[in-house]
Parts: structure tokens; C-alpha cells; sequence
């Protein structure tokens, strides 16, 4: 495949890295830059990528202006034998993206034209520049400076991570006067926000029959309770053949939880709204606030390509391996639901999940996340099969491979562990798993 106007291939790390990468930040789909593939397409390889890596990620965070963390992924890949390396740039919303050195000039800023990065004109940067996000939650002072964050410390620890005493500034919790940001007081121990898992009994909101609200906590611990409510709520059918047995859900598992973190990072809470779920009789509603980013037409949406509204969640939630990779998530969602279930509004961006009647007509009211018996095993098996293959694989892809919660692969996990079954070794970030082989 020859070169786009959202893909770059690089046969190595050369001193234009940083234009390219503006010119997709400063682009309305963002873009992909492969290294270790020659003008063709054709892979020629990269040697040393852990180093490589770490210069790319060193010189992306202090040369290019505003702090674009959260804004790019960096993937090691083997293709035809060879390493190489993918660097996913998302959209950007504090556009122009310009060259530290040079500032925002025509020497400073780039847009991506055709399969090139061109200079910007400098009508188009003041333009931009005009328009440039002034209401992010990475601007906005939060209503109260007295927070604290044990929560979000205790989150990295479990992910191997360590917040230092500099994380609020790392993590870019702060505004340009040095104070904490409305991303920082979403995160923070205690704070305002609140969101809502309601339950009817019919199909419109009449006759409530269940109201919980998860909050007045640090996000993400509120985003682990809400997916853990509706993992209980999405019931297990199961149909036993000659053969099988067969599991079906109220709702497809990858593409709900999916759903939910996308619903979560990317909802406008610069309106002081929280995103809220609503099941009822025949559907799940997720609804968040906030519309399409501006230049991103509908059919781009779907496609995959991310303009993430508030990079500081991204960026935490790839941290703690809540994400995956930029664009991941959508693309997970449309293959278990079609683009109609997708509603947008003015204000708001709604998704309707159909309950599946088969699961709602024969559900025994359980979590398959408590799976036992046969189900169970022949979950471990698959999961032993997979570790077996790809030891490096995290519990979300576990999740995304055999269509469970991510807590429901942790708990066999946790079992084939105490078995003696599964070994890891290294940390959570570079470690892999080892599968004890039948003597």
C-alpha cells in the first residue's frame, strides 16, 4: 500500500519526525507514520526499537507544542519477520500544533496535504489558533484546591507505575498559572461529579425500578464501578447441545465496555454534565455530553479516527490499560452493533444497545463473570491456548479475544495462577506469561 494522506512510511528515525507528526496533529483525521518501510510500503526493518522507542516518545513530548501526551501511541510490530515500529497520531484540539524551536510560524507549523507535510500558511494558523479549545478540562480551574489522590496512587501501583511528587505536573493536571485543572478535580479523591446507572421496568422512564449513582470519587475508580454494575446487569443465557454449550449475553461484553470508557473519556465535562447509563426492557442507553469534534465529519467517526476530547483521561486510562491504542475502541464497538445505534444530537451523542431477546427470554440472572463448571473450564483453556501463543498478551485483549469482562479473565487469571498453571514474568508493563507445559 502506497502512502495516504493519513499513512507515512519512514525506512528509519530521521530528523523530520516532528513535522510529520505535527502535520497529522494539525489535520482533521490524524494519521499513522510506520518506521522500517521504504517509500513502497516494503519493510526493511528497524534494529534496536526499545531504544528507538523511548527516543520517539522523549522527543515528541519536549519538541512539539502544546503537550501532545495522550495524543500519540507507539507500537512495536513484526511484519515479515522484521520489527517495526507504528506511531498512531490522533487529531489534535489545541491546533496549531507547531515545532518548539520555531514556534508557531510557517517554520514552526505543518499540515498534512495529500501524501505530504507542507508548511502552514499563516492565515490558516491564526484561523486556528482563533478557534483553539478554550474550554478543555485541561484549562478550566478546578473549583477547589485542596485535593488529594490516594486513589489514583493506588491505581499505578497496581499497574507497576509510580506517581512521583511531580505527577500533577507530569500528568498535566495543572493550569498555566500552576494550579489544579478540572482534569485534576475529576481525578481527585473527592469532588461534584456523580454518574448514573438507572433501570426501568418498560421502555420509556416511567416506572423506575433501580437508581445508582458511582462518584464523588476519582473517575476511575466511578468507571470501574459502573463497568462492574453493568457487568451483573448484563446477564448469562445458556443453551447446552450435544456438543457445546453455548453462551449468549444481553449485550455484546467487548463492545459494552467499549462503550462505556469511550462514553467516560471523551464526554464534555466542561458543562459540569456527567455521561449516564439507562437500561430498560428491550435496550441499554449510554449517553454522553459533547458532540462530534469540529472537522470530523460522521463517516470519519466511524471509520476510527480519534480526536480525543480530553487527552489527559486518554492518557491516564492508557496508563492503567483501561485503552488499548487510539481509535481502538469504535471500530470494537461496530463489529457486534451497526452505525444506527449511534444517535447524535446538538448536545449530546447517544448509543442504543438492543438487549439480545434469545439471552432475555432464557437468562438464569447470573454474572457470566462467576462463571463455574464447564463454562468455566473451557474458559481457562482458551485462555491457557492464547498465553500459549502470545505470552505477552494484556487482560484486555484476553477480554476482546473470548468476549468476557476484563474482571472475569482477571479472576481466571488470578485461579490458574494459584494452580500453578500460568507464571509471570517481569512487571506488568514489559513481563510476559509462561504456561506450565504437562509433564
Amino acid at each position: 500500500m502506497s502512502e495516504t494522506n493519513r499513512i507515512e512510511y519512514k525506512r528509519e528515525l530521521t530528523d523530520s519526525l516532528e513535522k510529520e507528526v505535527i502535520a497529522f496533529l494539525n489535520y482533521h483525521e490524524g494519521g499513522i507514520i510506520y518506521l522500517g518501510l521504504d517509500d513502497k510500503g516494503s519493510v526493511v526493518g528497524i534494529k534496536d526499537c526499545d531504544n528507538i522507542q523511548l527516543k520517539i516518545k522523549d522527543r515528541l513530548k519536549n519538541n512539539i507544542q502544546p503537550s501532545i501526551m495522550g495524543l500519540f501511541d507507539i507500537i512495536h510490530q513484526i511484519q515479515d519477520g522484521k520489527d517495526i515500529i507504528k506511531i498512531t497520531i490522533a487529531s489534535g484540539t489545541e491546533k496549531p500544533y507547531y515545532l518548539k524551536r520555531q514556534g508557531m510560524s510557517e517554520r514552526g507549523c505543518y499540515v498534512r496535504i495529500g501524501s505530504a507535510s507542507e508548511p502552514m500558511p499563516i492565515r490558516m494558523i491564526e484561523e486556528l489558533f482563533a478557534r483553539r479549545t478554550r474550554n478543555s478540562i485541561g484549562k478550566i480551574k478546578a473549583p477547589r484546591q485542596d485535593l488529594s489522590f490516594e486513589q489514583l496512587k493506588i491505581y499505578y501501583n497496581e499497574a507497576e507505575l509510580e506517581l512521583t511528587k511531580q505527577f500533577a505536573s507530569n500528568l498535566e493536571l495543572l493550569t498555566e498559572a500552576g494550579e489544579y485543572n478540572y482534569a485534576a478535580y475529576l481525578l481527585a479523591d473527592k469532588n461534584g461529579n456523580s454518574i448514573k446507572v438507572a433501570k426501568y421496568a418498560g421502555t420509556d422512564r416511567i416506572d423506575l425500578i433501580e437508581s445508582n449513582e458511582y462518584g464523588y470519587c476519582s473517575l476511575i475508580k466511578a468507571t470501574k464501578q459502573v463497568l462492574d454494575k453493568l457487568d451483573l446487569e448484563n446477564r448469562t443465557a445458556t443453551q447446552i447441545t450435544s456438543k457445546e454449550r453455548i453462551d449468549t449475553r444481553l449485550w455484546n461484553a467487548v463492545a459494552l465496555r467499549e462503550a462505556v470508557i469511550n462514553a467516560i473519556i471523551h464526554n464534555d465535562y466542561s458543562n459540569e454534565i456527567p455521561p449516564k447509563f439507562e437500561i430498560f426492557s428491550d435496550r441499554l442507553e449510554i449517553t454522553s455530553a459533547g458532540v462530534i469534534p469540529q472537522g470530523l465529519e460522521q463517516d470519519e467517526f466511524f471509520e476510527g479516527y480519534s480526536v480525543p476530547r480530553n487527552k489527559e483521561f486518554m492518557r491516564i486510562f492508557k496508563d492503567l490499560e483501561m485503552v488499548e491504542h487510539l481509535g481502538s475502541g469504535l471500530p470494537r464497538i461496530l463489529k457486534a452493533y451497526p452505525q444506527d445505534c449511534f444517535i447524535f444530537t446538538q448536545n449530546f451523542l447517544r448509543i442504543n444497545f438492543p438487549i439480545n431477546k434469545q439471552a432475555a427470554m432464557k437468562s438464569t440472572g447470573k454474572s457470566s463473570g462467576k462463571g463455574t463448571g464447564k463454562g468455566s473450564g473451557k474458559t481457562e483453556t482458551t485462555i491457557l491456548k492464547l498465553l500459549s501463543t502470545e505470552p505477552e498478551m494484556t487482560i484486555p485483549a484476553l477480554a476482546g479475544q473470548i468476549g468476557i469482562s476484563p474482571r472475569a479473565i482477571e479472576k481466571q487469571i488470578s485461579k490458574l495462577k494459584k494452580g500453578g498453571k500460568i507464571f509471570r514474568i517481569g512487571g506488568r508493563k514489559d513481563g510476559h506469561w509462561e504456561v506450565k507445559t504437562e509433564d
